[in-house]
């Protein structure tokens, strides 16, 4: 399934040929707005440079020369360099976010689609919350690579290039005197980056386990079992603490920075200091003008700036490549069940379906299921009892290939259904089980998930057949009543109806029952078993109960245990055998018996 990396790819990112590769391919699509955004720069970093050089002029020609005719100019050109480089900066946050949000995008739709492909086990495995944190915050803080990464160091380097050229250019000696000042930013900031990288990433950690109890506590059954315990006070105290430790470490992160600007902040003052020093000596030699001084001071900053945000900039590649490293590494999981190369449609589905020494494990060494073997009859009702555990659930999950089995084979008539493409395989499959789910929309979406869309009439003919129909109608908004988060505001029974109802839309060849009455009422159950007897009428199906009474009627019934059929046959006959099926039977209506 693919190994997963998570903490290493924050401490020791992939700076491979491979891995950088991989990152530009998801830039090629924007390269034109790229290259809009790299004549920015340039031009940018070029009008930058004209205030200090024009105010040069100013002092050294225009004031002392009284001509306000040259001063208007060079005022008014100054002035216009900012405005024209503030109008191309517009431009380049536009066309920055233009490229970074559509890389967001483009592997938002890449990762939900690779998501969906990933096999059941793969969701059972994962923690939770995981998928949504990759999905949402790790792919969002891609929007930064492109500009707060590539162009700012992009911009940094033409700044620092352009800048040091024309302090050289301007007089060799100031400049190789502003130079001399550059290794005391470098150091303090390489160090200053590490420490703030490692502040960052426990920071991280903090705020993860942060949001793993909010997933936790408040989702809704977490915050039903929250309540009925009553673990309010301890799971608030387990948030502070992890809350308290997350304050801490963004302090001490905000003041390592402080102590860092007030370092370079030293620093930067000694560059003008030496500058007027020197310059004032080379002034008094004649060397050199006052406007030529006011203009390298104000050109320092240009200078050591970008020095230190390029030195720094290690610590923000490093962020990159480890958010890119997380997505890659969900990405590299490759898919387990996919269609085969020769996979054709499902034509004929009402077929029956046969199982030929299967065996599957979800762990190795753990056998689920051992050499199971048995067909269901095309038309006929396939009953699976047994004990909690046993793997009737499992029998019914390979089917669908929702997972492989490990050896044997599952065939639909004569097809293997590894030969079957997925989608005619599942499309002819319905599915009901005893945890209901709704999504929290109407009960008209719900219905309709199934289809897609479908006229009224057909959606109100199934819900007749589900006997739900007429309670929709008594609710105020009828079909368009919201359903809640996973149904909530219905009962089980309701909830149930309308999964049989959306079953019925679908229409399929082969139906699966999963304990779908084991927690209902009484008067629930009746309704429920009405409506399956709609559903399963002369459909293939297989059908899972724990409670006997809804299964006596099966066509076959298969008893399993520690994943093996370890029983066969009808009611009548399993009874006879005085065996498993006879225990369980005895137990079950001795108990009511009694009651």
């Amino acid at each position: 399934m693919g190994r997963m990396k998570f903490d290493d790819s924050l401490e020791k990112p992939d700076f491979s040929k491979a891995m950088l590769l991989r990152i530009y391919r998801y830039f090629l699509p924007y390269w034109k707005q790229t290259l809009v955004v790299l004549a920015i720069l340039i031009l940018t970093s070029l009008l930058g440079l004209l205030p200090p050089l024009l105010i040069q002029q100013i002092v050294d020609h225009a004031l002392p020369g009284k001509d306000l005719r040259m001063l208007l100019f060079l005022v008014t050109a100054s002035l216009g360099a900012t405005v024209a480089s503030g109008l191309l900066g517009v431009l380049q946050s536009y066309l920055n976010s233009f490229i970074s949000q559509n890389i967001v995008y483009d592997m938002k739709n890449q990762m939900y689609r690779h998501l969906q492909d990933m096999p059941l086990q793969f969701f059972s495995n994962v923690k939770q919350g995981e998928v949504i944190t990759r999905m949402t915050s790790d792919i969002s803080g891609i929007q930064g690579v492109f500009s707060g990464t590539i162009v700012n160091f992009a911009s940094n380097l033409l700044v620092l290039i352009s800048t040091a050229v024309t302090l050289f250019l301007m007089n060799w000696k100031l400049a190789l005197v502003s130079v001399l000042v550059v290794p005391l930013f470098v150091a303090p900031t390489r160090k200053m980056g590490s420490v703030r990288w490692k502040l960052a990433k426990q920071t991280q950690e903090k705020i993860s386990e942060q949001n793993h109890i909010i997933e936790e506590t408040l989702s809704l059954s977490g915050y039903m079992l929250m309540k009925l315990f009553t673990r309010e006070d301890t799971e608030q105290s387990r948030f502070r603490e992890v809350s308290l430790a997350t304050t801490r470490l963004q302090i001490r992160e905000s003041m390592a920075g402080r102590w860092f600007m007030m370092l370079v902040s030293t620093f930067a003052s000694i560059g003008p200091m030496l500058i007027y020093l020197y310059g004032g000596f080379l002034f008094i030699q004649g060397e050199i003008t006052v406007g030529a001084i006011i203009a390298f001071v104000a050109l320092l900053g240009r200078l050591y700036s970008p020095v230190g945000q390029l030195t720094n900039l290690y610590v923000d590649i490093k962020r990159s490549v480890a958010l890119f490293e997380r997505i890659f590494d969900y990405f590299d999981m490759e898919p387990q069940i996919v269609d085969n190369p020769n996979a054709v449609p499902l034509n004929d589905a009402n077929s029956g379906i046969e199982f030929q020494n299967v065996s599957f494990a979800y762990q190795q060494g753990k056998p689920a299921l051992r050499d199971i073997s048995f067909k269901a009859e095309p038309g006929t009702m396939t009953a699976l009892v047994g004990p909690s555990g046993a793997g009737k659930t499992t029998i019914t999950n390979l089917i669908p290939r929702l997972y492989e089995p490990d050896s044997g084979s599952i065939r639909i008539g004569s097809a293997d259904i590894t030969s079957l493409t997925l989608k005619s395989l599942r499309s002819n499959i319905g599915l009901v089980t005893q945890d209901t789910y709704l999504f929290n929309g109407t009960i008209r979406e719900n219905l309709l998930y199934a289809v897609g869309e479908t006229d009224e009439n057909k959606m109100i003919e199934a819900c007749k057949a589900a006997y739900i129909h007429d309670f929709i109608m008594e609710l105020p908004d009828g079909y368009d009543t919201i359903v809640g988060n996973r149904g909530i505001k219905l009962s089980g029974g309701e909830k149930q109806r309308i999964s049989i109802a959306r079953v019925l839309l679908k229409n399929p060849s082969i139906i699966i029952m999963d304990e779908a009455t084991s927690s209902l009422d009484t008067v629930s159950e009746y309704y429920v078993q009405e409506a399956m007897a709609v559903l399963l009428s002369n459909k293939t199906s297989l059908v899972i109960a724990h409670r006997l009474s809804t299964i006596l009627a099966a066509d076959n019934i298969l008893v399993v245990s520690d994943g093996k059929v370890v029983e066969e046959g009808k009611h009548e006959q399993l009874l006879e055998k005085n065996g498993v099926y006879k225990d369980l039977y005895d137990k079950q209506f001795g108990k009511k018996a009694l009651a």
